[in-house]
């Protein structure tokens, strides 16, 4: 039944848990982290590359497939699964933060956002029916409901408009979603490092029966330890049956402790950004492919790694193919990145159902100390 979450494990020192949610492109195993395809594609990545990388699920982004190609042609094209040639399920972020990161000229209203592109300066708006109604014709198996999503650090009275108005435009969001429509929605809760406005963006949102609720505005200008403190806090406060994604975050470090906590999905540009940027996550910590002490080292990224890049390459070809500033190392980097992150995720649940998830979490922790 698309939408029923099912707990299959709970660890028993901490909130971390492991499920099942079903969709309707297939059962997404939990904890996960999704692989960020912002504009219809993960970048470096063909989609049977992706496909080789088995993640669960895989996010794009409203805000992004609105201003280029446009919705209609995505729709025209036979939904977004089909453009990507990717089979299994997809999330769709709504877009309120890149139009409050990225668009021009914002006008902030009851109704939606009125705003400039940032590709053309196209004048565009986007409401909270019109934010369901796109992502559903685009064919996702999850949508997200419109939020605002304010900067840290924020005043009091930023933080209380900022929920006020996510809770308002969540109650539209849920009511502009046909019954039987097969695409899940997600609330978003708000409040920054505000704990009692947490609680009470939580309750507001909680209350309109969401499919799961998603822990917004994070990982956008406030300490690590400081998120990880209020992440910790604030994920018991929504509904233990359905699943919570922590949007936007992060490392390594951040998603084991937010595992802990209790979160079950996850997103962040950080594998794929920093592929690009010639850093590799393995299990001896970040490797630094300009590093000069890999010049010559004919060894793999990470020899604990199985991944196609680590089988077949050594740090010193990669490292020569990034300063030569040969495209292959985006491809190479990428697929050792992902592979990394959702080999990661599949330890966190097995970990979680076999008990050794504390010890888990603590060998990750003490590697992401470590830079090479």
């Amino acid at each position: 039944m698309a939408g029923a979450l099912r707990v299959v494990a709970r660890d028993p020192a901490s909130w971390a848990r492991a499920g099942e949610l079903a969709t309707a492109h297939g059962v997404v195993h939990l904890p996960a982290f999704m692989p960020v395809g912002t504009a219809g594609s993960v970048k470096g990545l063909a989609p049977w590359e992706l496909e080789r990388l088995a993640p669960e699920i895989v996010l794009a982004n409203t805000y992004h497939l609105l201003v280029r190609p446009g919705v209609e042609l995505v729709e025209r094209l036979g939904g977004l699964h089909r453009m990507m040639g990717w089979s299994g399920p997809i999330l769709t972020d709504s877009g309120g933060f890149q139009v409050f990161s990225l668009a021009h000229r914002r006008r902030v209203g009851e109704d939606g956002v009125e705003f400039r592109s940032h590709v053309d300066g196209a004048e565009l708006r986007l409401g909270p029916e019109w934010c369901v109604e796109a992502q559903r014709r685009m064919g996702v198996d999850v949508a997200m409901a419109l939020d605002v999503c304010p900067a840290l650090p924020a005043t009091r009275a930023e933080l209380e408009k900022a929920v006020g108005l996510t809770s308002r435009w969540a109650r539209r969001c849920r009511a502009a979603l046909p019954a039987g429509s097969g695409t899940l929605l997600f609330g978003i809760v708000q409040g920054g490092l505000d704990l009692e406005l947490r609680r009470r963006s939580a309750e507001e949102v909680a209350a309109l029966g969401f499919d799961g609720h998603a822990l917004g505005g994070f990982s956008v200008g406030e300490p690590p330890e400081a998120m990880w403190e209020a992440v910790e806090r604030a994920a018991p406060l929504l509904p233990d049956e359905r699943p919570r994604y922590l949007m936007g975050v992060g490392t390594p470090r951040d998603i084991v402790n937010a595992v802990a906590s209790g979160c079950d999905l996850f997103d962040c540009v950080i594998p794929t950004r920093n592929a690009r940027n010639g850093l590799l996550h393995t299990s001896r910590g970040p490797v630094v492919l300009k590093n000069a002490r890999w010049k010559a080292d004919p060894g793999p990224p990470d020899p604990a790694c199985d991944c196609p890049t680590c089988r077949r390459c050594s740090l010193a070809y990669l490292r020569h193919l990034y300063l030569a500033r040969e495209a292959a190392v985006v491809v190479l980097a990428t697929v050792h990145n992902l592979h990394f992150y959702l080999s990661l995720m599949r330890l966190a649940r097995w970990a979680i159902m076999t008990g050794r998830f504390a010890a888990v979490r603590a060998e990750v922790l003490a590697a992401a100390e470590a830079v090479g």
